[in-house]
């Protein structure tokens, strides 16, 4: 397991790195001031609360003018997996990882989505192959399973849509702040291991999914992701 042979980072030292990554753009912050303990609108984050993933993904529906919950939920949790990875790849490329185990969310209509670590801590990664396997077990299986389990309780959608959409959310993050060589390997080495392997690849500089999001399901209806198999390419 690679948080077994990983080496454990100072605290302090993962809280300077989230904030050195928070400064690439609001899509890469994550909180770690300990004052928002007072803030009761912080939830525990991978949300498994049932409820209010219904509500949430009701809340969606509305917003997208769709009376499909299934294509509310796919674009809801992809949203969120490009919300944990854009700043968890680029913190690992930098060489650490953090520990997401006390991580909280807050989201209101109008508002993004918002996260803070009541916690800060992690660990060292020794490289691009560490790096993604501790991606793997920090945010995938800690993170995007208990979410995916919980959403489908409610809706159902297949592993298939939903690992593409945890992939195209972790390649999209590639076009949101500065190009980075060591995001850019940490993203393709990920995009090898499971259970985002053979979800789509890059073809001509840009990713490509094999299989669909349903946001062409949105009314009006057509249109397509920038990554959609189905537009035509060279």
């Amino acid at each position: 397991m690679p948080l077994d042979d990983a080496a454990e980072a100072d605290p302090a030292e993962v809280a300077d790195a989230l904030r050195a990554v928070a400064r690439l753009g609001p899509y890469f912050e994550i909180g770690t001031d300990p004052a928002e303990d007072a803030d009761p609108t912080w939830r525990p984050f991978p949300e498994r609360d049932r409820d209010r993933l219904i509500g949430l993904t009701d809340l969606y529906a509305e917003r997208l003018g769709t009376t499909e919950r299934r294509v509310a939920a796919s674009i809801l949790f992809q949203g969120l997996a490009s919300r944990l990875w854009s700043p968890m790849a680029a913190a690992a490329a930098r060489g650490l990882v953090p520990d997401l185990s006390g991580l909280h969310w807050r989201w209101a209509p109008g508002a993004p989505v918002a996260l803070w670590l009541a916690r800060p801590a992690g660990w060292r990664a020794g490289g691009t192959a560490q790096a993604a396997g501790l991606l793997v077990e920090v945010v995938v299986d800690g993170q995007l399973r208990p979410l995916r389990e919980t959403m489908l309780t409610f809706t159902g959608l297949a592993d298939g849509l939903l690992w593409g959409n945890a992939a195209s959310a972790l390649a999209g993050s590639l076009n949101v702040g500065p190009p980075d060589p060591g995001r850019a390997a940490l993203v393709r080495e990920l995009l090898g291991r499971e259970p985002l392997a053979g979800t789509g690849g890059f073809v001509g500089g840009g990713f490509v999914r094999r299989s669909c999001c349903l946001y062409y399901r949105v009314p009006p209806g057509g249109e397509m992701c920038g990554d959609c198999a189905l537009l035509p390419r060279r």
